[in-house]
């Protein structure tokens, strides 16, 4: 029998060949599978099919994986990617419909919060690791020696670059998350208990102090109350002058030592004055503090500050149940780590302290430096003097200024600007600050911090200025003035 060659077909094969030895059959493979199995032989197939390897694994990793490699470990970076995302939406629906529940997992939950976040650093690491397997996998299944001379440089260039950038995205979150678990243990762990508002507030007294350059004890520059409305968010801050003297107490242990308000001690070995200031003295000195409050440490507070806030109760009339202590040497940290101050200065200023033969009349002769009128943006030492200058104007002076830092400090505190400097925020905060808010707190107080930031705030300085004579004080009249700041009495309406 004759056997009959038909062109394009191999005798006896059946299979139908092109020009050139390849088969039909390989050639249509070529064409529908062209990332798996493509013309090797064509740097310009190969070059085209190496960037969008590349661009597969920036925009899908895991893609590049499943179209031209390993298919198994295509499906886990896929499956990790998809898993990021959910996540990720996830966080922003919480953010936008559930934050209280959000705030609660990750700030005010306690050990569920430390665990949360554990598990978010831990995913992200994962997935920064994941990433750069997946990128030197893709590098790898591109076959760079197939491709054109330049794209053998180019494409891993590119690839590592964009590696760089956005897996170090995943890594600086895997940062932000361990950050924020460290400072949030360090400054919550031992909060006081969880009390309700006392009539309607939120009252924290809020100190500022540092036990730096010529000084033998812990005294008080910045005394002030921080009363927050527990519905609107509006905020008031009642300023004590450091000097005041004679307190009152609420009732307590020292309302017990001294029911007429702290008086001065004439003993040497205590050397404390009856200013509110001196209340470090009066109880670690002169009493036995853990004594007189036995649940101050416990708490995250100390003998001083639960005295302090008796004193602050008695002057203002109103219930202090938490604190936040803010240590000035650190605390020029914290500045630095946001950027720096804005404050328009009214008056020159010095910087430093001055020495025995010193006083505000050579003041050139003795400061270190001077801050200059007009406005000024203040680094974190330049903003601790500001705060700090009194020797060539007055404590009311002083005062004024602490004020004008506080709200200078919070305009900066920017949505951006936390995001930017969080690792440097968070470790300058824990180093600085010092409190007995509890963690559970936390996502009702940040409600709160967004309503405030809505409102006026209002300062009352207890100062000549605001009818307080500092020496002289009707602590009856602060009391019904504090009274009428906090609920004011409602606009009578004109009747017609």
């Amino acid at each position: 029998m004759t056997q009959v060659r038909v062109a394009g077909q191999s005798a006896g094969s059946g299979q139908l060949t092109r020009p050139g030895g390849v088969s039909a059959q390989s050639a249509g493979l070529i064409r529908t599978r062209p990332m798996r199995d493509p013309d090797f032989g064509s740097q310009d197939v190969m070059t085209r099919r190496g960037w969008w390897l590349v661009v597969l694994n920036v925009l899908i990793p895991g893609s590049a994986q499943v179209l031209a490699g390993n298919r198994r470990l295509g499906r886990f970076g896929l499956g990790a990617t998809l898993t990021m995302w959910a996540l990720v939406v996830l966080g922003i629906l919480g953010a936008l419909l559930w934050h209280q529940a959000l705030l609660w997992l990750t700030v005010g939950g306690g050990w569920v919060s430390w665990l949360v976040l554990s598990l978010i650093q831990l995913l992200c690491i994962a997935y920064a690791v994941l990433w750069v397997v997946l990128t030197f996998d893709t590098l790898r299944i591109v076959r760079l020696v197939r491709t054109k001379n330049y794209a053998r440089i180019a494409i891993p260039l590119v690839a590592v670059l964009v590696l760089a950038l956005c897996g170090s995205g995943a890594a600086y979150a895997a940062n932000v998350v361990g950050s924020s678990r460290s400072a949030i243990s360090t400054l919550f762990g031992s909060g006081g208990p969880s009390l309700p508002p006392s009539d309607g507030y939120y009252n924290v007294l809020l100190l500022g102090a540092d036990s730096g350059l010529g000084r033998d004890s812990m005294r008080y520059d910045s005394i002030s109350v921080v009363s927050v409305n527990a519905e609107t968010g509006k905020t008031t801050i009642f300023g004590i002058p450091r000097d005041m003297p004679n307190v009152p107490f609420a009732p307590g242990p020292m309302h017990d030592l001294y029911p007429d308000g702290l008086q001065a001690h004439d003993d040497a070995e205590c050397g404390w004055g009856s200013g509110i200031n001196q209340l470090t003295n009066a109880v670690q000195v002169c009493h036995t503090g853990p004594s007189l409050y036995p649940d101050a440490e416990k708490h995250g507070s100390s003998p001083a500050v639960e005295a302090t806030k008796d004193a602050a109760e008695g002057v203002l009339g109103i219930k202090i149940p938490y604190y936040v202590f803010l240590d000035m040497n650190d605390f020029a940290k914290l500045i630095d780590a946001l950027g720096g101050v804005d404050i328009n200065v009214k008056e020159r200023l010095p910087e430093g302290n001055v020495p025995e033969w010193g006083g505000p009349d050579n003041a050139e002769e003795w400061a270190t430096g001077w801050i200059e009128a007009g406005q000024q943006h203040m680094n974190g030492d330049t903003a601790q003097w500001y705060a700090r200058s009194r020797y060539t104007t007055s404590d009311f002076d002083r005062m004024r200024r602490q004020r004008e830092l506080q709200d200078a400090l919070l305009k900066q505190f920017t949505p951006q600007n936390v995001a930017a400097h969080f690792s440097e925020i968070a470790a300058a905060g824990s180093s600085a600050v010092d409190t007995d808010l509890p963690q559970d707190k936390l996502p009702e107080f940040f409600d709160l911090m967004m309503k405030a930031k809505k409102e006026k705030l209002t300062t009352i300085d207890l100062t000549p200025a605001n009818g307080v004579d500092e020496f002289e004080p009707d602590w009856n009249a602060i009391h019904e003035k504090v009274k009428a700041a906090l609920h004011p009495e409602p606009s009578a309406t004109p009747t017609s």
